[in-house]
C-alpha cells in the first residue's frame, strides 16, 4: 500500500457523510485555505467560527473564496443567547455567573466546543495558531470523556513506507500530546482508546504493543513495572484485544527481533499500535519517525471524548488540516 493510500481511504469515506466540522480559528490562513479545500473535494460541510467581518476580510486578504462556507459568529445576538445560556447551565456549578457566560461565548474555540456539545455540528478542529492546553480546556470543560474511559488521550496515525510493518506502513502512536506521566490505570485506557482508533483509522484490527526499554522481563525499573501494570490491567479490562508488554520498540514491530526476544510472543514483532510510557517518548518517537523516516503525521488526535474534538499541531500545514477535517468526519461518524 503507498504510503498515501490510508489518508485517500479516510478521505474518500468523509466524502460520503455528510458531517459538519466547526473551525474556530478563521483568521488563519491556512484554516481558510483547508476550509476551502475540503469543502470543494466534499470532504465535509464546513462551519468557520469568528467575527464575521474578520473572517471576510481575512479571506479576502488570503484570496480565498468562501462560497459555500457557513460562518457562525460567536457574537450574534442568538448563537451568543444559546451558548450563554448553554455554558452557565454546564458550569453553573463551578460558580460561573450569567455575565461570565456571556463573556465566555464570544470565545470562538468555546463557542465551537458549545456547539459540539448541543450537537449543532459533528467535530470540531483547532490548534493550528492556539495550543494544545488551550484547545483541550473548553473540551474537557463541556464534553468530557467517553463512557468506560477515565481520561482523554491522543495518538497519531503515522504512515510510512514501510509497507511491511504495522498495517501496510501505517502505525498508531499514543500518548503523544496530552498525558505527561501516565499512571498505569491511566496507560490502559490509552491503550484501549487507541485500539478504537486503530479499528476506526486503519480498519486493521489493533494490535498493541504497550513499549518499555524492557522486553518481557530483560530490565527491572519502577518504570518498567508500570508498564507491565498496565498491560495487565488492559488485559483484565479488554481480553478481547491483543495486547501485550512489556516489550522495547524493536521487538514489537520487528518480527526477527521478537523471535529472539521474545518467542512467545502473540504479535510476533507486528504491532500496529505503539503505547508509549509516557508524553516524552511518545512525542520524541513521533517526530523522529515524521522527520527522519519521512512518515506522513496525522495528529495529535484526540481520542476517548464523548464527542469529537481535534487538536493540531501549531506547525500544521493547509493539507495537514483538511486531512484531520476528514479524520475527525470520519471519527465523529462512529458512535463514541
Amino acid at each position: 500500500m503507498r504510503q498515501s493510500e490510508i489518508m485517500d481511504s479516510i478521505i474518500e469515506r468523509a466524502q460520503g457523510l455528510s458531517q459538519t466540522v466547526a473551525l474556530p480559528e478563521a483568521g488563519d490562513a491556512r484554516t481558510l485555505r483547508a476550509a476551502r479545500m475540503a469543502t470543494d473535494r466534499k470532504i465535509a460541510n464546513i462551519i468557520l467560527i469568528g467575527p464575521r467581518d474578520a473572517v471576510h476580510t481575512a479571506a479576502k486578504d488570503k484570496n480565498v473564496s468562501l462560497d459555500g462556507i457557513e460562518i457562525t459568529d460567536p457574537a450574534d445576538d442568538t448563537i451568543q443567547s444559546e451558548n450563554a445560556r448553554l455554558f452557565y447551565e454546564l458550569r453553573k456549578h463551578k460558580g460561573i455567573s450569567e455575565t461570565e457566560a456571556e463573556e465566555v461565548a464570544l470565545d470562538p474555540l468555546y463557542c465551537a466546543t458549545l456547539l459540539l456539545r448541543a450537537e449543532k455540528v459533528n467535530a470540531t478542529v483547532a490548534g493550528a495558531v492556539t495550543s494544545t492546553p488551550k484547545v483541550l480546556r473548553p473540551l474537557f470543560q463541556l464534553i468530557g470523556v467517553a463512557d468506560g474511559i477515565s481520561l482523554a488521550s491522543s495518538c497519531l496515525l503515522l504512515t510510512t513506507s514501510r509497507t511491511h510493518m504495522g498495517s501496510d506502513g501505517a502505525f498508531i502512536y499514543a500518548d503523544a500530546g496530552v498525558n505527561p506521566e501516565p499512571t498505569a490505570l491511566q496507560l490502559s485506557d490509552i491503550a484501549i482508546a487507541s485500539a478504537e482508533s486503530a479499528r476506526i483509522y486503519l480498519q486493521a484490527e489493533p494490535r498493541i504493543a504497550m513499549l518499555s526499554f524492557s522486553t518481557m522481563g530483560s530490565a527491572r525499573h519502577p518504570s518498567v513495572e508500570k508498564v507491565i501494570e498496565a498491560t495487565r490491567i488492559a488485559r483484565d479490562r479488554r481480553p478481547d484485544l491483543l495486547i501485550e508488554g512489556e516489550l522495547q520498540a524493536d521487538a514489537a514491530i520487528v518480527p526477527e527481533v521478537a523471535a529472539v526476544k521474545c518467542p512467545l510472543s502473540e504479535i510476533q514483532g507486528r504491532a500496529n499500535v505503539l503505547i508509549f510510557p509516557d508524553l516524552a517518548a511518545g512525542n520524541i518517537a513521533y517526530k523522529l519517525t515524521q522527520r527522519l523516516g519521512g512518515a506522513g503525521a496525522y495528529g495529535p488526535l484526540l481520542q476517548g471524548l464523548a464527542r469529537v474534538g481535534m487538536d493540531l499541531s501549531r506547525g500544521a500545514s493547509t493539507d495537514d488540516i483538511c486531512n484531520v477535517i476528514a479524520i475527525a468526519a470520519v471519527r465523529s461518524a462512529v458512535p463514541q
